[in-house]
């Protein structure tokens, strides 16, 4: 018996919705991430997009998690928790965001430039963004794990940045995260084969400086050891069998 989650046509119609109102939720609190805003004030707005569209907040609640949407500034790789932190000028911050609509699961992150930041800044995020598109494009029915982390590896390296490889993509579906670890290094040609009609959330984690992390006070911020920038983007993919769609 399979590990991974097959969805069946009505599931698979769920993961789209959903994803939809992900997908919007992120361009409207992307769109609102401005010098000045506070990383609470984000999350409110992430909260009632989802739930005036229909949607329920997955991040909310899960493991204990407190908000509906994760704001990482700057050397926080993952799983910051949003309060009265003002966004300043330059800051790079990840806004990773998951819904449940119909009993399926999407999660999905963008990583964006509050103004102006420094040119190497912006090169990260262009990279890391780029390389979660590298990898998405190969994925079908039948590929394997490892052909995705190597295509991450192999793109972000090519940039000259450095893979968070302690952070790793999941499996999706009726719950947030599943059967399989998708790591962000590895070979190709080795790991898990995907099967058709499963969700995965792919999530290139990446740094400008060490590829090591720490964990914050607050039991929840992941930080790079070293205190360099980090970027984070993610997209929750629909498997084929002939290819892929990119739900959110």
């Amino acid at each position: 018996m399979s590990r991974f989650q097959i969805l069946t046509a009505a599931e698979m119609e769920a993961a789209r919705e959903s994803g939809r109102i992900l997908r919007s939720c992120l361009e409207e609190v992307s769109r609102r991430a401005v010098p000045g805003v506070t990383t609470g004030e984000l999350d409110r707005i992430a909260e009632d997009f989802i739930r005036s569209h229909g949607g329920e907040p997955a991040f909310k609640g899960y493991h204990g998690y407190p908000a509906s949407l994760c704001v990482s500034v700057n050397d926080e790789c993952v799983h910051g928790i949003p309060g009265a932190r003002i966004v300043k000028e330059g800051d790079v911050i990840g806004l990773d965001c998951g819904v449940f609509f119909g009993g399926i699961c999407t999660d999905a992150c963008r990583t964006v430039i509050a103004g102006d930041a420094s040119p190497r800044a912006a090169e990260l995020v262009a990279a890391t963004s780029r390389a979660l598109e590298d990898a998405c494009a190969i994925i079908r029915s039948g590929i394997r794990v490892g052909d995705i982390s190597s295509r991450v590896q192999h793109s972000v390296e090519g940039a000259g940045f450095k893979c968070v490889y302690a952070l790793t993509g999941h499996g999706l579906g009726k719950t947030l995260h599943q059967y399989p670890d998708i790591p962000n290094v590895g070979e190709a040609h080795t790991g898990p084969m995907v099967p058709a009609y499963t969700l995965l959330a792919v999530e290139p984690i990446t740094s400008m400086g060490s590829d090591a992390i720490r964990e914050g006070d607050d039991g929840w911020t992941i930080h790079t050891r070293d205190g360099a920038v980090a970027a984070h983007f993610e997209h929750t993919v629909l498997v084929l069998p002939e290819g892929h769609e990119i739900l959110a």
